[in-house]
C-alpha cells in the first residue's frame, strides 16, 4: 500500500504525492511530475535536505556531513522510505519546486579562461528553443549539471556535474560558471586538455534549493570556500541589480593566497552595494607572500573562512542570515559555529559541494 508524502515549503506551499514502501521520496515525487530539489541524489551533498515533523520512516546510508546536526529530525529524501504517512517542512520556497522534469538544454562554450590555481571561469551561452527562447532563467543560488559531448574519450559513457551559477537571470542565454580542477576529475580533464571555445554541452536545469530569504530585512552574511564562491556572488549581483539595501558581509576564503580569484569583481560590488563588507580570507598565507602580489605578506585574515565567521559572529549585534557554500567539513564547521553563537536553524542556508 502506498503512502501520502505531503512536503510544505519555507514560505507554505503544499504537494503531495503516494509513495510506495520501498520508494524513496525523492523517486516518488520524480514520478508524480514533482521535482524537488537535490544534487548527488545517494546521500552525500546535503541538497535534498528537509525535516520530517509527522510519520514513520527509515534513513538509509548517507554522509554524516550531509544533515545539520541541529535538526535532530533531519532527512535526505533521496536515501528515506516512508513506513507511514508523512509530513515533510522544506528548508526552501516553492519557486524552487518544479512541476515538470529538470530542462535540458544545449549550450556552447564562449570563453574558458584560467582565474587561479587550479581553477577555470567557464562561460557558456544558451542555444535559442521553442520552449525557453533565449533566456536563462534560474533563482541566484541555483546550480546546472553539464553533460560532457557524447563519445569524449575517456568518459566511458554520459558523465555529468553539478556546477553553482555565479551570474543572474539574463536574456542572452549567458551561463557563467567557476570549476575547481580536480587531479582525476573527468570533467576536470576535459576543460584541462579537451574543451574549446564553440564546443558544445548540455545544460540540466536550472536546479536546486539554496538562496536568498527573500522577505527578510535581516542583515546577509555570506561564507564561502573555494568555488563556493558562484553561488553567493550570483547573490550579491542579484542584490546589487535589485538595489536592495540589506546589510551585507562576504567572508571569502581559501588555501594559498595564489588560490584568490574575482577580487575584481568583489570590489566593482563594493562600489555598488556600499553597505557590502568583503574579508579575504587565507588559510596558509606562508612567510615570502604571493609571487604574483610582488612577494609582499598577506595582510587580510590569517585563518579560514569558519575562524573569521566565529570572530565575527562574537562582535555582532543581531543575528544575520547566514549563507554558507563549500566543502561539507567547512558547511559543518560554520553551522555548529553559528549554533554556538545562538544563530536559528531557520537563518541558516547551505549548499555543501558533493563529493
Amino acid at each position: 500500500m502506498s503512502h501520502r508524502i505531503e512536503i510544505t515549503t519555507r514560505d507554505g506551499q503544499a504537494f503531495s504525492f503516494a509513495c510506495e514502501p520501498e520508494q524513496d521520496v525523492l523517486t516518488a515525487a520524480a514520478a508524480a511530475q514533482i521535482t524537488l530539489p537535490s544534487q548527488c541524489r545517494r546521500g552525500s551533498c546535503g541538497a535534498c535536505h528537509a525535516s520530517v515533523v509527522e510519520g514513520d520512516y527509515a534513513l538509509g546510508a548517507h554522509s554524516a556531513d550531509a544533515l545539520p546536526q541541529s535538526d535532530p529530525h533531519a532527512v535526505l529524501l533521496c536515501c528515506t522510505t516512508p513506513r507511514s504517512d508523512l509530513r515533510i517542512v522544506a528548508p526552501y520556497d516553492g519557486a524552487k519546486v518544479l512541476l515538470r522534469p529538470v530542462a535540458v538544454r544545449r549550450a556552447r562554450i564562449v570563453a574558458l579562461e584560467t582565474i587561479a590555481d587550479d581553477t577555470r571561469r567557464l562561460e557558456l551561452r544558451l542555444e535559442p528553443d521553442d520552449v525557453y527562447g533565449s533566456a536563462a532563467e534560474f533563482e541566484a543560488g541555483q546550480f546546472v549539471e553539464l553533460e560532457l559531448p557524447a563519445g569524449l574519450e575517456g568518459t566511458g559513457g554520459s558523465v555529468r556535474r553539478p556546477f553553482s551559477l555565479a551570474n543572474t537571470s539574463n536574456w542572452d542565454g549567458r551561463l557563467e560558471l567557476l570549476i575547481r580542477l580536480r587531479p582525476d576529475g573527468v570533467f576536470s580533464s576535459y576543460l584541462r586538455e579537451h574543451a574549446r571555445v564553440g564546443d558544445a554541452l548540455s545544460v540540466h536545469g536550472p536546479q536546486g534549493g539554496f538562496g536568498l530569504f527573500a522577505e527578510s530585512l535581516r542583515p546577509r552574511w555570506f561564507v564561502a570556500g573555494g568555488t563556493g564562491l558562484a553561488p553567493v556572488l550570483s547573490m550579491l549581483r542579484r542584490m546589487a541589480e535589485y538595489q536592495e539595501m540589506n546589510d551585507a558581509r562576504l567572508i571569502f576564503g581559501v588555501n594559498r593566497e595564489s588560490e584568490l580569484f574575482m577580487v575584481d569583481e568583489l570590489e566593482r560590488l563594493q562600489a555598488e552595494l556600499a553597505q557590502l563588507r568583503v574579508e579575504l580570507c587565507v588559510r596558509d598565507p606562508g612567510d615570502g607572500g604571493d609571487p604574483g602580489n610582488g612577494g609582499a605578506a598577506w595582510r587580510g585574515f590569517r585563518g579560514t573562512p569558519v575562524d573569521a565567521l566565529q570572530a565575527a559572529l562574537a562582535a555582532a549585534d543581531v543575528s544575520p542570515d547566514l549563507y554558507v557554500c563549500g566543502p561539507p567539513g567547512m558547511v559543518s564547521a560554520a553551522q555548529a559555529v553559528a549554533a554556538a553563537a545562538g544563530v536559528p536553524a531557520a537563518q541558516f542556508a547551505s549548499e555543501r559541494f558533493a563529493v
